[in-house]
């Protein structure tokens, strides 16, 4: 099955209200070209699953500076100081967790666990509760987060994670055949694989399209079955979050 379409096509049945996990790390990854889209599209109140919203001008930073995400799932806020604003205004609503529970929440989801149990968070706020979700404007704490299940194993304590399942997801891969089988760049890895196994609907863009049967087995990361459109984005623009260089000679 052919699923190379335009990104407008991709994009059509997302609508507003949605649930969204979108891979990358920082500025490492995103799907820069689906998210610029969605953008131009005029969705809103979406819903958004990542490990962090990107920087106040590029990848989900376009959509936050316009109030097109009313709540924010990640595991920090990095360099984006829009996403703090909002979030301590009460502007935003944030569920923070570990980076490594939120992979595998990704991960249980797609493959079909409906919760885990892991030793992450356990005798703090986030297994406990209490963790500020939401911020009312004077300050103080409009929606927190909810105690969790905790239960002993072997005599050590760990607490109930719910796997993360999406309306959709929207991810990037250096290349991608046809079928919608997709191969990450290194890093480029991050979020990636476990966003595209999460979403009922997966958008991958992809830099180099291939036909298929030209990638080998062993070079796939996410196989097809997990994708359901593909975007050919061969001229992405790709940013660096932080620059840090030394001068020559030193």
């Amino acid at each position: 099955m052919d699923k190379v379409v335009t990104a407008g096509r991709a994009l059509a049945g997302l609508t507003d209200g949605a649930t969204l996990a979108v891979g990358g790390f920082g500025l490492c990854g995103i799907p820069a070209t689906l998210i610029e889209n969605l953008h131009r599209a005029g969705v809103t109140g979406l819903q958004v699953v990542s490990n962090n919203c990107g920087v106040e001008d590029w990848g989900l930073g376009i959509l936050l500076a316009d109030r097109r995400i009313s709540r924010v799932t990640a595991s920090y806020v990095g360099e984006n100081k829009e996403f703090a604003r909002q979030y301590l205004s009460g502007e935003l609503e944030v569920e923070l967790c570990p980076q490594g529970t939120l992979a595998e929440r990704l991960r249980a989801g797609g493959c079909g666990i409906p919760a885990f149990f892991t030793p992450a968070g356990v005798g703090s706020q986030i297994a406990d509760g209490g963790l500020p979700w939401r911020y009312a404007p004077d300050g103080s704490v409009a929606i927190a987060s909810p105690p969790k299940e905790i239960r002993e194993f072997r005599g050590i304590p760990y607490v109930l994670e719910e796997a993360i399942i999406t309306d959709f997801a929207l991810v990037a891969a250096a290349k991608g055949d046809r079928h919608g089988n997709l191969v990450f760049e290194k890093s480029a890895q991050n979020f990636n694989p476990l966003c595209a196994m999460a979403g009922r609907i997966t958008v991958a863009e992809v830099q180099e399209l291939v036909e298929p049967g030209e990638l080998g087995p062993a070079e796939v990361h996410v196989p097809g079955v997990f994708v359901q459109h593909v975007v050919h984005a061969p001229d992405v623009e790709k940013r660096i979050e932080k620059t840090t260089v030394t001068e020559v000679g030193r």
